[in-house]
Order: structure tokens, then C-alpha cells, then sequence
């Protein structure tokens, strides 16, 4: 029974390491010369299953105006127990547009190197859009990512991100967002094999410290589950 669990754990392990931007919304935005220390946190609470957990720390850097980088150190717990480190990522993003347009664009991409040398590579990279109407500012993000394991051939799947955050208090901003795995990039699984899942969001910033949190509903690897996301940075 014991070694039944454990290889259970196993399998989801990679999966689950590799899914960051299925919990936290990538915005476009200038912050040359700004660093951060950077503390994430995800679980999703499956039914009739064990729950999974990760904690995140990285520090983040906007090198210029139009290019920011961050280096995040990844865990894994399931069931509040059993931490493990998971891997390393790298993420860089480049704005591509600076409000000459009604859409800002920007070019995301990740580079993830996981703990266990036998679980290989994540790729991930794909257009950040976002826009404001009023106080409401709106993105959609779509993303092409791949899991290069050592002597695996690996498909590229397409995943989704969108929000809306309406602009109410600088320490205070309600919202909505949405994370989605599709398939395949170009060959979609069907409906019931997707994963959707969609919820209240809300966003602030109180001296050097900004914070968004959410309460996901839907599916997480094509399940029914429920999922609280957060994220809070400190800036220096």
C-alpha cells in the first residue's frame, strides 16, 4: 500500500511542478531598476484525492524598461507534508509596446531545469496582452509550453491566461481570473479532458509590498478541484 502511495506521488510530481502560470496572471508592466523578493503559493484541493501544494521564493529584477527577470526556486507538499524541492525557473519578460497602442504586448518566457536530472526541461513561452478601459484593466495571455524529458519525445500544449481588475483603491482592487490547459497546441483534447478554472481575485499594494490572491474553481490535469493562489512582493 505504502509503495502504492509513493509512486502515485511520483507520477504527479512532475506534472504538478511544472504548471506555475496555470495559478498566477503574467502582466506586462515597467519596472527598470526595481528589485523583488517574490513569494508564491498554490494548492489545489482535488476530491476523493490527496491535495498538492507549492511554495515559490525568487527575486526578480527589472533590468530596463522593457526587460524584466526573475530566478524562483520551486517546492512540492502533498497533503501539508512530504516537501520536496521540485526544481529551478527562470523567467524573462520583454515588452514589446509601451502605450503607443490601445494594446500593450509583451513576449513571455520561462526556462525551468527541474531538481531530479531524469525529469529534463520546461519550455514555456507565448504573447502577454493587456489593455485598460477606465479603471478596468483587462489581459490574455496564451502560452506554448513542453516538458523535454532525457530521451522523450514530448508534444508543445497550449494553455490560457486571462483577468479583469477593476482600479478601486491602491490598497484594494477586486477582480476575476481564468487558467486553462488545452492540449496540444494544434490538436486539442476533447472538452471533458481540458482543464478550466476561473474565480474571484483580488490585487493591492500597501508600502513595499503588493499582494494579488485568488480562489479558483473547475479543473486542475483534467479533475475536479478547487485551488487558492497567492503572491506577495517586496520591493527594493
Amino acid at each position: 500500500m505504502l509503495k502504492t502511495r509513493l509512486l502515485a506521488l511520483a507520477a504527479m510530481l512532475p506534472l504538478a511542478a511544472f504548471a506555475e502560470t496555470g495559478y498566477y496572471m503574467v502582466t506586462a508592466y515597467d519596472a527598470e531598476g526595481q528589485a523583488s523578493i517574490d513569494y508564491k503559493y498554490w494548492n489545489a484541493h482535488y476530491k476523493n484525492s490527496r491535495n498538492v501544494a507549492s511554495p515559490e521564493i525568487g527575486i526578480g529584477y527589472g533590468v530596463t524598461s522593457r526587460w524584466y527577470t526573475e530566478l524562483t526556486a520551486q517546492w512540492i507538499q502533498f497533503d501539508g507534508r512530504r516537501t520536496r524541492h521540485t526544481g529551478l525557473e527562470w523567467q524573462n519578460d520583454f515588452l514589446l509596446t509601451q502605450g503607443q497602442y490601445d494594446v500593450d504586448v509583451a513576449l513571455h518566457t520561462v526556462l525551468e531545469r527541474a531538481r531530479r536530472r531524469d525529469n529534463g526541461y520546461y519550455v514555456e513561452f507565448g504573447p502577454v496582452l493587456q489593455t485598460q478601459l477606465w479603471r478596468t484593466q483587462l489581459n490574455f495571455n496564451l502560452f506554448f509550453q513542453r516538458e523535454m524529458d532525457n530521451g522523450q519525445r514530448n508534444d508543445t500544449e497550449l494553455a490560457y491566461q486571462w483577468q479583469v481588475r477593476q482600479r478601486w483603491k491602491r490598497w484594494f482592487s477586486p477582480g476575476l481570473q481564468g487558467f486553462g490547459e488545452l492540449g496540444k497546441w494544434n490538436d486539442w483534447r476533447p472538452a471533458r479532458q481540458q482543464s478550466h478554472r476561473a474565480g474571484p481575485a483580488f490585487f493591492g499594494q500597501a508600502g513595499r509590498f503588493k499582494y494579488e490572491a485568488a480562489y479558483l474553481f473547475g479543473k486542475n490535469s483534467a479533475r475536479p478541484a478547487n485551488s487558492l493562489t497567492m503572491r506577495v512582493q517586496y520591493l527594493f
